[in-house]
């Protein structure tokens, strides 16, 4: 018989399902739910690797820590449940060390009177396996978009002569690949652990204006707009933006939403270059579009002037340095990612400052997705991920057909960047 559980308001939950076994085994003795990182942990045997688990609360409800987008979710689940302000915050926020029975039938009872789940989905649903790698991040979101910058001539409004950048388009192919198969280990995996492989169920692409193609306004509307739509779908999902705000703009809003910072207004004036809102910086080149941006600009701030083309850091003592970028055998590219996990929403930037850069940031991101993990700030419910990687020719490699080469050879180098850096501006947002 399967087991139940009797909530507050006499309603009944089946555990049944597959996502429910968690919690019939909780029941049974058969597993305990311990603190890992903040999260549940679900330890089924001490000599066998330990499977952990986030809570979905704020998923299952659209809830977002955006206080003017959440007007009284707190107080509407307090006033029904009976549970104290504070534990519903935490459980909101995935932090709660431990989850009592009580409260977790109360929960149940909350989400199917106010239609968030039905009462066979649950507890179950409540629960969500936490990612291990970086491919597996991505494919256990269910719905998947990923967006890139459109370019055309000045004098053509026909379609048919858009077009999408061939590095963007080598990185998108690179992306797929490593999210349908797990970076090459699915089969391994499903052959090794018999488990069932995450895989995406909605996949979609979206399409902005480059900064330079159409005006201002349009670029930034358009890419508003996707955002928006994005931001307004519910449920486990993530975005991926392909290339710099240099041909996508979309990347400057996740950045801006990220950092808590207004996207598409300059910072190249603040006093010094710790007061600006990312920890990294794209220095554009003199013959780039130049649109304005937190994420980019011409000098790091009033006080310190850049003239080499190309993506900076900030490092742990404050000061900044310059990664590669424009100059001669020094590429750079910029892996940048800020996991919600109570919210199951990923926001993700792809981006080389190069055309070369970009297709052989595809060929790291095949090979050793691995250095992208895991992420170098990780509090409660928020995981962010910042890297910066470098390329130097390699000595071997022939460059007179670069430009058709979707397989370039370099020497790369991963740069995590320091998790003092990310701390100091997520602290400015949350005060």
């Amino acid at each position: 018989m399967e087991p139940k559980i009797q909530p507050k308001r006499g309603k009944f939950i089946n555990v049944g399902s597959a996502d429910s076994k968690i919690f019939a085994m909780l029941m049974a003795g058969k597993c305990a739910l311990t603190p890992f990182r903040e999260n549940a942990e679900l330890a089924t045997n001490p000599n066998e690797p330990t499977m952990r688990y986030a809570f979905r609360l704020a998923e299952l409800l659209g809830h977002t820590p955006d206080r003017k987008k959440r007007p009284g979710t707190i107080k509407a689940i307090v006033e029904y449940t009976g549970l104290d302000r504070h534990q519903v915050a935490a459980l909101l926020k995935n932090e709660a060390k431990y989850i009592p029975l009580e409260a977790l039938s109360r929960l149940c009872d909350y989400l199917i009177e106010h239609g968030h789940a039905r009462a066979d989905e649950l507890p179950g649903a409540l629960f969500a396996v936490t990612p291990e790698n970086f491919w597996e991040l991505l494919a256990r979101r269910s719905r998947l978009e990923i967006c890139v910058g459109v370019r055309k001539p000045p004098e053509d409004d026909s379609a048919d002569t858009a077009w999408i950048v061939a590095s963007d388009n080598v990185l998108a192919g690179e992306v797929l690949n490593g999210v349908s198969t797990l970076g090459g280990t699915a089969k391994a995996m499903k052959r090794t652990s018999g488990k069932d492989i995450p895989h995406i169920e909605h996949l979609r692409q979206t399409l902005v204006w480059s900064p330079g193609t159409m005006s201002a306004e349009q670029v930034q509307a358009r890419s508003l707009d996707v955002f928006q739509e994005f931001d307004d779908v519910a449920g486990d999902k993530a975005i991926v933006c392909l290339g710099s705000v240099k041909s996508n703009p979309t990347v400057e809003l996740v950045l801006g939403s990220a950092f808590g910072c207004d996207p598409f207004v300059s910072q190249d004036n603040v006093a010094k270059a710790t007061d600006r809102s990312l920890p990294f910086f794209l220095r554009y080149r003199d013959r780039d579009p130049h649109p304005p941006a937190c994420s980019a600009g011409l000098q790091l701030s009033k006080s310190q002037k850049v003239s080499e083309a190309g993506l900076y850091y900030e490092k742990a003592d404050g000061t900044w340095t310059f990664a590669g970028g424009a100059t001669e055998g020094k590429d750079a590219a910029l892996v940048f990612y800020i996991f919600r996990e109570s919210l199951g929403r990923l926001d993700m930037v792809l981006s080389g400052f190069s055309g070369r850069a970009t297709r052989l940031l595809a060929r790291t991101l095949a090979h050793r997705a691995e250095d992208f993990w895991p992420p170098v700030y990780h509090q409660n419910y928020l995981q962010v991920g910042a890297f910066i990687v470098t390329y130097e020719p390699s000595e071997s490699v022939d460059e007179s057909s670069d430009i058709l080469s979707t397989d370039l050879m370099a020497n790369a180098n991963v740069i995590p960047l320091p998790a003092e850096a990310i701390a100091r501006r997520l602290g400015r947002v949350s005060t």
